[in-house]
């Protein structure tokens, strides 16, 4: 994985560091976020590491009970997710 590729996903886990951090997001949420955050928070992680960790998020997205702002937080690391993801993929080529 290049360094640039490394920064994204350093932005990334960041964002989602920062949705752990607030006491306003639910337990059960935060726990699907630091289980994706294991999945994709390796040495190398594939690209099948980052479409499980997509569906993670995906899945909980539509919680009734999750905060506006943590939604969108979701929705950009999702996108996120996808663009390192298609990356990744590239370099694989």
């Amino acid at each position: 994985m290049d360094t640039a590729l490394k920064k994204e996903l350093q932005q990334l886990l960041e964002v989602m560091e920062e949705i752990l951090q607030d006491r306003s997001v639910p337990r059960n949420i935060r726990a699907v976020i630091e289980e994706a955050m294991h999945k994709i928070d390796e040495k190398h992680p594939k690209g099948e590491d980052f479409s499980t960790a997509i569906y993670l998020l995906d899945d909980i997205s539509n919680d009734i009970n999750m905060p506006t702002h943590t939604r969108t937080d979701i929705w950009e690391s999702i996108s996120k997710m996808e663009a390192i993801k298609e990356k990744i993929k590239g370099q694989q080529m």
